[in-house]
């Protein structure tokens, strides 16, 4: 995705005309025009990413699957959490699993340890006393330890102590993140950026709350408790300037130049670092409460994936993980290592609600400038679904806002479908749109489909 368009261009064309073996890339490569392709490999299939929500709207391992299909080859989906749908399919037999249950070496698997968040100190600060004491026992014996905290910025929100303010983006419903570097208030989805109050605007108070740590406000309390300790910080703010930042700092960390690397998702997969003997997940609880099904099973995604970083080399590994529910089934599974028990559980209470991998969805996504539009239309729309669901053997979820109301100045509603059949669930979400697309209805919304969602928010 960082490719210029002549080299994106020159690289299509090479593959087109057969001069390379092996194509590597992100979502987009999956289309690549190989003439011989013989197998087709999908690394971390899970990933959320692979889905593109946007204008062409198509999951990339769902079409890697497919692509190999149409050319009778091999398609290896990989991961060491794989996606519920791919587990579901497996035990259908509709994939073949093929398990790896050992290291390389067999070498031992890190300890995990959960930190109660609700038993410590609060003026402790960010790092728990364990953590702390470990960070600790790394420095002294010139290992490695990495800091996984899935927030950028400063804090997440601010608020008045006086009259409880907090500043908002004036284009979408979510708060504004505070940064430090630059002092500033930011939005993560649009990006628009305003000074950093010194003072409320409402009440003048200068009693200004700051609340839900990121990796900047991470970074400055190592420096106080860590002095001498060198810390690389690696999230999407230090890789926005400079497309080549994100490799320095990784390959800085490599050559033993920092004792700490600090970051988000960035940092959480897809590193072997035989140094590090400590990860620390500094907040487990970041996505685990977010309205979506998907939660849970992210979360524990995650959290495994950033435990792999730990004792890759020859020096045993250690997780510590900070939470505030560490009976979570999602949390507990890290802990114990039970993905079995985990998988079990959330398959079951996906079976009792008819959630995929037990049934398969459409999202209908109504948008556009004006609320009352959007919201009329979104009713007129699922007052259309709900005519044609008997006949598809559907059922309707919703209208109802999502959880980011309005984001870029386009309020947004959504209404779900679901069933056991996917081609009539897709015949009864286009039976409702094809209502909205007669001619002369003149709706001044947006009406996309969303065929298997990844993110039901």
């Amino acid at each position: 995705s960082y490719l210029g368009v002549g080299m994106r261009r020159r690289n299509w064309e090479l593959a087109r005309r057969g001069a390379l073996d092996v194509v590597v890339g992100a979502r987009s490569a999956v289309f690549a025009p190989l003439p011989n392709i013989k197998v087709i490999i999908v690394d971390e299939e899970h990933e959320g990413a692979y889905k593109q929500s946007e204008k062409l709207r198509y999951h990339g391992r769902d079409v890697a699957v497919r692509r190999a299909q149409m050319l009778g080859v091999p398609v290896v989906l990989g991961s060491a959490t794989p996606a519920l749908e791919s587990l579901a399919n497996a035990a259908r037999g509709k994939y073949a699993r093929l398990a790896l249950p050992d290291r390389v070496d067999k070498r031992p698997l890190p300890t995990v340890s959960i930190v109660d968040l609700r038993r410590e100190n609060s003026a402790s600060g960010l790092l728990s006393r364990p953590l702390l004491a470990a960070v600790t026992e790394r420095l002294e014996r010139g290992e490695q330890s990495l800091l996984w905290l899935n927030r950028r910025g400063h804090s997440h929100h601010v608020q008045c102590r006086g009259c409880g303010w907090t500043p908002e983006c004036e284009r979408c419903d979510i708060t504004l993140t505070l940064h430090s570097d630059p002092l500033e208030l930011r939005c993560h989805y649009c990006d628009h950026r305003q000074p950093a109050f010194q003072q409320c605007p409402e009440c003048k108070m200068p009693l200004l709350r700051f609340g839900g740590a990121g990796t900047q406000r991470v970074e400055r309390e190592l420096a106080q408790k860590f002095p001498k300790a060198r810390v690389l910080r690696l999230d999407t703010d230090v890789a926005r300037g400079d497309r080549e930042e994100p490799a320095k700092i990784l390959e800085a960390f490599a050559r033993g130049e920092a004792d700490i690397l600090l970051g988000t998702q960035m940092i959480a997969k897809g590193l072997d670092f035989p140094n590090v003997t400590l990860v620390g997940v500094l907040d487990a609880d970041v996505a685990l409460h977010l309205p979506d099904f998907r939660a849970a099973e992210r979360t524990w995604q995650l959290l495994v994936q950033v435990s792999g970083r730990a004792g890759r080399g020859k020096r045993p590994g250690e997780v510590l993980v900070q939470t505030c529910t560490p009976d979570h089934p999602a949390i507990a599974a890290v802990a114990t290592g039970d993905t079995a028990a985990f998988v079990k559980e959330v398959l079951a209470e996906r079976r009792e609600v008819e959630y995929p991998p037990f049934s398969r969805m459409v999202a209908l996504l109504v948008s556009g400038p004006d609320e009352t539009e959007v919201e009329s239309a979104a009713n007129a729309l699922a007052e259309r679904a709900h005519a044609v669901a008997d006949e598809y053997g559907v059922t309707v979820l919703g209208p109802a806002p999502q959880a980011l109301a309005r984001l870029r100045n386009q309020h947004r509603w959504h209404l779900l479908l679901k069933g056991q059949d996917a081609a009539r669930v897709r015949a009864a979400a286009a039976a409702a749109i094809a209502w909205a697309e007669e001619p002369g209805r003149k709706l001044r919304v947006r009406v996309m489909a969303d065929v298997d969602p990844v993110e039901v928010l």
